[in-house]
């Protein structure tokens, strides 16, 4: 049976990169394998980035502090479970791993035996690309894999 990896952030784009990957999924007959790289903590104190898919279970308040890491992957667990209820799928496997997100992603995709990678490309511009760099094009310059890259700039 063919895998499609499906990794989604905590941006409202998820939901786009999620229901477009699944149709994809779909239509290839393909197993679904939903991920979510938690890389850098300070990333869901961001508050622009609530209520996704109706999810809104992150405290941006104390979302920095250490003792709240474990609350927060508690918190994408039940994000990556909100969204396979939201594609209506029980047999989506959830995955939460931690790491640099790009590389994350690749050596998931190669341990599932995934066919295709689904993910989203902020089209992050000049100086914010810089910065932040772009997951996308580092998978797409690094993996195997085919990816389907899904634009979620507005």
């Amino acid at each position: 049976m063919k895998t499609i990896l499906i990794a989604i952030d905590y941006n409202p784009s998820a939901e786009k990169i999620a229901e477009t990957g699944y149709a994809l999924a779909k239509a290839m007959d393909a197993k679904v394998v939903l991920l979510h790289v938690m890389a850098d903590v300070a990333y869901y104190s961001a508050s622009q980035f609530s209520p996704i898919m109706g999810f809104n279970n992150f405290n941006p308040t104390n979302a920095l502090l250490p003792e709240t890491i474990n609350d927060m992957r508690r918190g994408v667990e039940e994000f990556l479970s909100h969204t396979r209820e939201h594609l209506g799928d029980t047999g989506i496997e959830t995955i939460v791993r931690d790491g640099d997100t790009a590389d994350t992603i690749i050596s998931t995709a190669v341990e599932k035996g995934a066919d295709t990678i689904v993910l989203g490309s902020h089209s992050r511009r000049g100086l914010e690309k810089i910065l932040m760099g772009s997951v996308s094009e580092k998978v797409l310059h690094h993996s195997k894999i085919p990816l389907f890259i899904i634009p979620t700039r507005e």
